[in-house]
């Protein structure tokens, strides 16, 4: 649907206005010294955005009022688009040559769309006070490419676990599992849950590592990645699988095979979640705070847990909400994008309310805790510190998603893990 703002002023009164407004949006320090006071003329704007602030496209028209009743000489169309159609769809504008001048999205396609030179770089905005306000060097990296910055990040959201707490009682497994503290746990103890679990039949199947399809595939490699402290990059920057992550690969083969777990061979993450609901299984390794409120039961309790590692500190992968500009040949169109962005990002007021829009945490340590009194994500936003290597902007991950999950199959169905391994780094690196 999209949603016009008419400019109200006549181009006069909009220079006037324009001069008297400051150079910035925002009522707290600007990001950068993008938000310049230097363009004359009125500038209209596009922006396309995916449903994550929500599907209606009503908090968005928000923003665009309160940031055009600052900056009346901005006029802003919002444009908004699904995670179906959506992607074909800024393929087709970006190739036809009608961009829009604004995107929220995630790293993956932004740092694609980077690489490919269709995007205006943003490195003016990561002045020293935001680097150090974020204090992530991993979630900073996940906004560039070869070391230029291409997304400006506002909201992020870990990947976890999610347990059935009754099926775990009526199991007694509920001993394996830490609700103490942030909750970190070992394998061992993983282990030894999914066995009691089993040995109980509390649930036609502890838990699945679905392998169908590559939806939710992160689940399924934090699990991997996790067990043993393994990678999924080289050192080389390649698609690779080390030594630890063959010995993940192999326990989850035999647990598969004692059936301590359940290969999922037609399942893809929402089958695996709609399961969980369903209490088909006791546990879903595609938690979040989205899937938290997507698939929540009033017929048991979700436990929400960081994945099992061997020395008990989890490295998580996470979600990154954030926005781009798209180079349209306008350096007017792009000055004034970016003061967008950082109304949005940064203001004293918008700025938080529009990270707890996402249902995710800032990125910004200076916001604090957004959720008090909200023991659930106060316990979540902790998790922030365990974030590992944000691997999505790799070149090849499209291929590397494809041959995962083909791997896991045949390793489910009895191939040589080691072989199998090889060649999934030998298929993922041939893009």
């Amino acid at each position: 649907m999209k949603k016009f703002i008419a400019l109200a002023l006549s181009a006069l009164m909009a220079m006037s206005a324009f001069a008297g407004c400051g150079s910035s949006a925002s009522s707290t320090p600007a990001s950068g010294s993008t938000a310049s006071s230097a363009a004359a003329q009125p500038v209209s704007l596009t922006w396309w955005a995916f449903p994550t602030f929500g599907t209606d496209g009503a908090y968005e028209q928000k923003l665009i009022d309160a940031f055009t009743a600052k900056n009346p000489e901005i006029s802003i169309e919002l444009v908004t688009i699904d995670f179906t159609s959506g992607p074909e769809a800024l393929t087709s504008a970006i190739e036809g040559g009608t961009a829009p001048d604004i995107l929220f999205d995630a790293p993956g396609r932004i740092i694609e769309y980077g690489r490919a030179g269709k995007l205006v770089a943003l490195d003016d905005m990561f002045t020293a006070d935001f680097v150090k306000d974020v204090g992530s060097e991993e979630l900073l990296n996940a906004c560039k490419a070869d070391g230029t910055a291409y997304m400006y990040p506002l909201s992020s959201a870990p990947f976890y676990m999610g347990l059935n707490k009754e099926m775990l009682e009526k199991a007694d497994a509920l001993q394996y599992v830490n609700l103490e503290g942030d909750r970190t746990w070992t394998t061992e103890n993983f282990v030894k849950m999914c066995q009691a679990l089993r040995d109980a039949g509390v649930a036609q199947t502890p838990g699945i590592v679905y392998c169908g399809a590559q939806g939710g595939d992160q689940g399924t490699r934090a699990l991997v990645n996790n067990l043993y402290s393994s990678t999924i990059v080289g050192k080389d920057g390649k698609w690779n699988i080390n030594d630890n992550g063959i010995k993940a690969l192999t326990l989850l083969q035999d647990m598969v095979k004692d059936k301590s777990l359940d290969a999922g061979m037609s399942y893809a993450a929402a089958d695996e979640l709609q399961q969980f609901q369903a209490e088909t299984c006791a546990m879903t390794f595609c938690w979040g705070t989205s899937n938290a409120k997507n698939y929540k039961s009033e017929d048991y309790t979700a436990i929400s847990v960081p994945f099992p590692s061997e020395d008990g500190k989890p490295a998580l992968e996470y979600l990154v909400n954030g926005f781009c500009v798209f180079d349209n040949g306008d350096t007017a169109k792009a000055e004034a994008a970016k003061k967008f962005l950082q109304f949005i990002c940064d203001d004293a007021e918008w700025g938080p309310q529009s990270v707890k829009q996402t249902g995710a945490f800032p990125v910004r340590t200076s916001f604090g805790n957004l959720y008090e009194g909200d023991e659930e994500m106060t316990l979540l936003s902790t998790w922030t510190q365990y974030y590992g290597t944000y691997y999505n902007t790799t070149p090849g991950f499209a291929t590397m998603r494809t041959e995962w999950w083909n791997m896991l199959q045949r390793i489910f169905q009895g191939g040589d893990v080691a072989a199998e391994v090889q060649t999934y780094i030998t298929n993922s690196n041939k893009s």
